[in-house]
């Protein structure tokens, strides 16, 4: 074969459309995944606008190339090849779903990262809509997941809800304190005591407990400061440490 057909294989006209095509879809991933990434890049999360548009884009890819499998390889024989759009969109699905599972932190009876790993996996599924030609549709679903975030948000700090709080407690070995005990210091700022979440730890320097508490009323509840200035007015404690309970 000559370099002039193999110039006419892989840079026709007709490649060249399929190809400025492809790349239009990559540069539209690109954006709606920057632009669904920066709400989380907003709020602080480690996964902003970058992993979102790269998770995006590399779908579209994924999705766009299967579309044009006859003209794979020059397009020298598209009866033998043929691209199974469903199996790539599952893999690329799995696949992130790999990454989302990642970005899930747990520490103690704290998870969070559920929101990131949603919305990262949502990016995906907005690059599939533009590999296959969908634009409306993937812009759509982009406004969509990105309103819902927000606003929801917003609706979570205005509808009632019980606060948990997740507390670990060292105390000193001669410590007098008991269940009850706890219970009846808690009760006086409005907090309940979850029996099922306690576990105590004891060694020659003194005893752990841990515990979770949550408020009936989040408006009545007095601040993390005034909690923990109340805890440790108590007699025997010598280590406090107070973390948000999402469990």
């Amino acid at each position: 074969m000559s370099w002039q057909q193999l110039i006419d294989l892989y840079w026709s006209a007709a490649k060249w459309q399929v190809n400025l095509l492809i790349m239009g879809n990559l540069l539209g991933g690109l954006c709606l995944g920057s632009l669904l990434g920066y709400e989380r890049w907003y709020n602080g999360r480690a996964a902003g606008m970058r992993t979102y548009g790269l998770v995006c884009m590399a779908s579209t890819a994924a999705i766009s190339i299967i579309g044009y499998s006859g003209f794979w390889y020059g397009g020298h024989n598209p009866d033998t090849v043929h691209g199974d759009m469903t199996r790539v969109a599952q893999g690329v699905l799995t696949g992130i779903g790999f990454l989302g599972a990642g970005m899930i932190m747990k520490e103690g009876l704290s998870i969070s990262g559920l929101t990131s790993a949603a919305s990262v996996w949502m990016s995906s599924v907005i690059g599939i809509l533009l590999g296959v030609g969908f634009y409306a549709a993937a812009i759509a679903l982009t406004l969509l997941c990105m309103a819902f975030v927000v606003v929801v948000n917003r609706i979570e700090h205005i509808l009632p809800r019980r606060l948990s709080l997740f507390i670990t407690i060292r105390l000193m070995p001669d410590h007098n304190w008991t269940v009850e005990t706890l219970e009846q210091r808690l009760a006086r700022s409005g907090l309940l005591l979850h029996d099922e979440s306690i576990s105590i730890r004891a060694d020659q320097a003194g005893t752990v407990w841990n515990f979770m508490i949550s408020a009936q009323n989040r408006r009545t509840f007095i601040s993390v400061v005034d909690l923990a200035r109340d805890i440790m007015a108590a007699d025997h404690i010598q280590e406090l440490d107070i973390q948000p309970a999402r469990n």
